[in-house]
């Protein structure tokens, strides 16, 4: 497990730094030259954040291209069931699964350049078009869904919406939103910068 590293002084509250960069690796290993965040050590660590007596907020920083959505999702739930302080500051961009992972954390920032790239589940190659393909893609995209608008604050009909333009990307379904327009979504709280995301962990701290 990696060891658990902390920001900030004890008499602010000791605040533990979480990146999660590049591609979500599940269980399938990624090659070794593709940036990713296995959700085999993010797993056991969130659990030890939230038990650590010495750790009182939690910082979640966010650039991601998206990856295994089982494994992004349990990492979101695990975020979204924790009792401290969380705040996640989307950097560079949150692309897929970096969705659900930015809004699972009770305050959620997104840096003014940054952006959210929403589109439907898929996978690369070929899929055999049976119904049952289609029933399974169905379920686990109402999963992705039901979670992103349960804990933000835009619409289910936005988010689908969103989801299933046709005109934003090229050769695909989906959107690009940036940083003042997913908040004015309702899809991320506030745009802000790391400065932002501590001073609120701190605040939350204090009361």
């Amino acid at each position: 497990m990696d060891e658990i590293k902390e920001l900030g002084a004890a008499k602010q509250g000791s605040i533990h730094c979480l990146t999660i960069v590049g591609q979500i690796e599940g269980h399938q290993t990624l090659p070794e030259d593709t940036k990713s965040t296995k959700y085999e050590h993010i797993l056991p660590l969130i659990a030890a954040i939230e038990e650590s007596p010495e750790i009182q907020g939690l910082l979640i920083l966010l650039n991601t291209m998206g990856g295994d959505v089982e494994a992004g999702l349990a990492i979101a739930e695990m975020i979204a069931g924790m009792t401290k302080p969380t705040v996640s500051l989307v950097l560079g961009g949150g692309h897929s699964i970096g969705v659900p992972l930015a809004v699972a954390a009770k305050c959620s920032m997104i840096a003014p350049s940054a952006a959210m790239t929403i589109h439907p589940v898929r996978l690369n190659g070929v899929v055999i078009g049976v119904p049952q393909t289609y029933n399974y893609f169905a379920r686990i995209q109402e999963r992705i869904v039901r979670f992103v608008t349960e804990h933000s604050h835009i619409s289910r009909e936005d988010y689908l919406r969103l989801m299933t333009n046709t005109d934003e990307l090229a050769n695909d379904v989906g959107s690009v939103i940036y940083g003042e327009e997913a908040v004015e979504k309702g899809l991320i709280d506030r745009v802000g910068s790391l400065s932002d995301a501590l001073s609120w962990l701190h605040e939350k701290i204090k009361s």
